[in-house]
């Protein structure tokens, strides 16, 4: 009986052990996540926005022959939705509303995916990431950039990016 219940303590101690990595770790913030796009091999890196009043989240997209696309997002109010821009070569300092839309090749609300198929928003910083990030004809609209062809970006990501890791 001794030795069974000898037995019984090592299986439990080593299933714990087993588990233990498991649950160590801790869900991914989104401001360090790390996503990609298996279509083109474009990637979306999350970064800590910091003390912004309006930009709730920062990334940048990285595309093929090493173009960046620097992103924000901000929430709308009213009816609350996470707006995300992406911006190619804008001018720093005062700008006029169509030298934003110039340098602007993709805007939109960007949504969310689980597991289970269920669609959301994407979180402000803090928020766990979600497992898919979904940024409607981002596709089509970069394709009809000045970023894409020449001596830009020439595999043009779909509109779905899942998660890859997160940044320590």
């Amino acid at each position: 009986m001794a030795r069974l219940l000898g037995s019984a303590k090592l299986a439990v101690l080593m299933a714990g052990m087993a588990l233990a990595p498991a649950t160590a770790h801790a869900a991914c913030p989104i401001e360090l996540a790390v996503y990609g796009d298996a279509q083109s091999g474009s990637e979306i890196d999350f970064t800590p926005t910091g003390t912004s009043a309006t930009v709730t989240n920062t990334f940048r997209m990285i595309l093929d022959n090493n173009v960046v696309l620097n992103g924000i997002v901000m929430w709308t109010e009213g009816v609350a939705r996470p707006n995300g821009a992406l911006m190619f070569k804008c001018p720093e300092g005062d700008t006029t509303g169509a030298e934003l839309a110039a340098c602007t090749p993709w805007h939109g609300v960007i949504y969310t995916s689980d597991d289970k198929g269920s669609i959301g928003l994407l979180p402000a910083e803090g928020g766990e990431a979600p497992k898919t990030l979904i940024l409607p004809d981002l596709g089509p609209m970069l394709r009809q950039s000045s970023a894409y062809g020449g001596n830009g970006f020439s595999k043009v990501p779909s509109d779905v990016f899942t998660l890859k890791g997160c940044q320590e």
